[in-house]
């Protein structure tokens, strides 16, 4: 790995780590989300926790800097499997960011950023399934945990390269890790529906 490639990645976890649904509430609407709701820090709590205009900006820039730092290791010219690294490396910032002592959001949107720019066509079909499943549920987790299982066997189909792949299924792991408390309360039907305080 060369020293570009190391600096790079690093990168991507700090940009990654950038709590915007810790700091967009607190500074617009006073609301620490780390106390409120599930507290969860991500989008989703956001939006029940405050106004629907913060909850979209918070899921927004969760998606930008995701496709941010890929684009910018696409544009200094990294192979595919830097630049999965960097997207990984960005991913796993947002759910471990060093700012809140590695206490994050569960990586679902910045996810979402980063393979929007990997792989496109896969990344807008998982969409799709979280789309159908969080609408037909109304639970957020439950499109999020389907979007997650679909996205790797979507890569395949459209022949992504191996390293993107396996970078997914890492990313996968993680976020099926962060929802594990959502899984208990699916389980016991004490899960929030989306609009639900």
């Amino acid at each position: 790995m060369k020293m570009t490639d190391a600096w790079i990645i690093a990168l991507g976890y700090f940009v990654g780590s950038i709590p915007f649904a810790f700091l967009i509430p607190r500074c617009f609407a006073g609301v620490d989300v780390r106390y409120v709701g599930s507290g969860n820090i991500g989008a989703a709590n956001v939006f029940r926790a405050t106004r629907p205009s913060i909850g979209l900006a918070v899921f927004g820039l969760d998606v930008v800097k995701g496709c941010a730092i890929v684009l910018l290791a696409t544009r200094l010219g990294m192979d595919d499997p830097t630049r999965t690294a960097v997207g990984v490396a960005t991913i796993t910032g947002h759910i471990y960011p060093v700012w809140l002592r590695f206490r994050g959001g569960k990586g679902v949107a910045t996810a979402g950023g980063v393979f929007g720019v990997l792989s496109p066509i896969a990344t807008l079909a998982s969409v799709a399934i979280f789309l159908v499943v969080a609408w037909w549920t109304r639970y957020i987790s439950a499109g999020s945990i389907a979007a997650s299982l679909t996205l790797v066997p979507l890569l395949y189909v459209m022949e992504a390269p191996p390293s993107t792949m396996f970078g997914a299924f890492l990313v996968m792991v993680l976020i099926l890790y962060r929802h594990r408390e959502n899984f208990v309360r699916l389980n016991d039907g004490a899960e929030r529906r989306f609009g639900q305080r």
